[in-house]
């Protein structure tokens, strides 16, 4: 993984509900309002599906200049195929659009390790 996670000493006292419209969470939401209050500039990107939802929303979170990690266990699709291409377009070019990796190796870097 080509980027280092920053990790608060206590979760965050807040809980936000999007409700999305389109296929990105950006379009026609507060979530840009609320990232921007809270500081954040890095997303761990998970849902469905991989090839609409998730790549939209990544797309327009780079777009904002947003850093985004996909967990690739943590996304799905009804089409194999359209999984492995999503996440192929991803990860592309280094990482142009974002970066992909697993839950479990996220977890091993929040824990230090």
């Amino acid at each position: 993984m080509a980027t280092a996670l920053k990790v608060p000493a206590q979760p965050y006292e807040f809980i936000s509900v999007i409700d999305k419209p389109g296929k990105g969470a950006f379009f026609a939401t507060d979530l840009e309002l609320i990232l921007k209050n809270l500081g954040i500039r890095s997303l761990v990107v998970t849902g469905v599906t991989t090839e609409v939802c998730v790549q939209t929303s990544v797309r327009e979170a780079n777009d904002r200049g947003y850093e985004c990690l996909v967990l690739e266990d943590c996304v799905a699709s009804y089409f194999p195929e359209f999984q492995r291409a999503a996440i192929n377009m991803i990860k592309a070019q280094g990482g142009i659009v974002g970066w992909v990796s697993t839950s479990d190796e996220l977890l091993k870097v929040l824990a230090g390790g």
